[in-house]
């Protein structure tokens, strides 16, 4: 029985990849290559595949799947693993603020057209752009509360950078690798003293997105070597406490998620008032 289900998940699977390339190949593109020029055809061929039709394809393939996991690593737009979570971090949201930026980090902005368009134009021409918007993942059900960023040489295509995500410390208790504890989707006031659940990693250029194409930052696959950095960062300017690690709770094996390598290992520690 579980064999005929997982033939008919993978039929299912390639009808819907038949579906989206006739839907790209033969309506989008056949569709814009009769009223625009060619160059005008493949650019909007290229951004419905992209940012609309894959994405979707991709969400409901996860579904037929049934990918039900306890997330250790955060969940991108069309439903696949994120970066890894690898901090977390005790104190309110002023004290967050206050530990990065007396660490060097600026608060990314929101992400919109204008700091889009901005953040498109400072990576083509290598301007700076010390407070450029991160691409949104999502963790307790909902999109990242805030993040930090850390320019290297000055240049936006290379940096340092977290999310974070608040979750009440009702839950600290908790065993995080139990489900109820990422699962969680309560978002507690930022006024009080909360978790603050990071996941950081370290951008090094441009790349595309397996699945859909999209463009996207390309990172450094090693993302214990970028939790140790952040610590050590915090730690040299006495804004956290004693780190102790615990190991993240998923029914991944520990190793790689996504394209990335870790050992499943988060960092936890409280914030210190200035």
């Amino acid at each position: 029985m579980r064999m005929l289900t997982r033939l008919f998940q993978r039929f299912l699977i390639f009808c819907l990849g038949a579906v989206s390339v006739w839907l790209i190949v033969f309506v989008v593109f056949d569709t814009a290559d009769h009223r625009l020029p060619w160059i005008l055809a493949v650019g909007l061929t290229y951004g419905l595949a992209a940012y609309v039709i894959l994405p979707n394809v991709v969400r409901m393939g996860l579904k037929i799947l049934h990918r039900r996991l306890i997330p250790r690593y955060t969940i991108t737009g069309d439903g696949l693993p994120g970066d890894p979570v690898n901090l977390v971090l005790i104190g309110t949201l002023q004290q967050l603020c206050d530990a990065f930026a007396t660490a060097g980090w600026s608060t990314a902005d929101s992400l919109g057209v204008a700091s889009s368009w901005r953040m498109v134009r400072a990576f083509l021409l290598n301007t700076p752009y010390p407070t450029a918007p991160f691409s949104t993942l999502y963790l307790f059900g909902r999109k990242q509360d805030i993040g930090f960023q850390q320019p290297i040489d000055n240049s936006p295509r290379k940096r340092h950078h977290i999310r974070f995500w608040a979750l009440s410390t009702a839950h600290t208790g908790d065993d995080i690798t139990a489900a109820s504890f990422w699962l969680n989707t309560d978002r507690p006031s930022t006024d009080q003293r909360v978790l603050w659940v990071g996941a950081g990693t370290r951008d090094t250029g441009l790349s595309l997105t397996k699945l859909t194409l999209q463009v996207t930052h390309a990172t450094d696959s090693d993302t214990n070597v970028e939790r140790d950095h952040i610590v050590t960062q915090l730690k040299s300017k006495r804004v956290i406490g004693d780190v102790v690690l615990h190991q993240s709770g998923s029914r991944l094996q520990t190793g790689k998620v996504n394209h990335y390598i870790t050992d499943g290992e988060i960092a936890f520690a409280s914030l210190m008032n200035n």
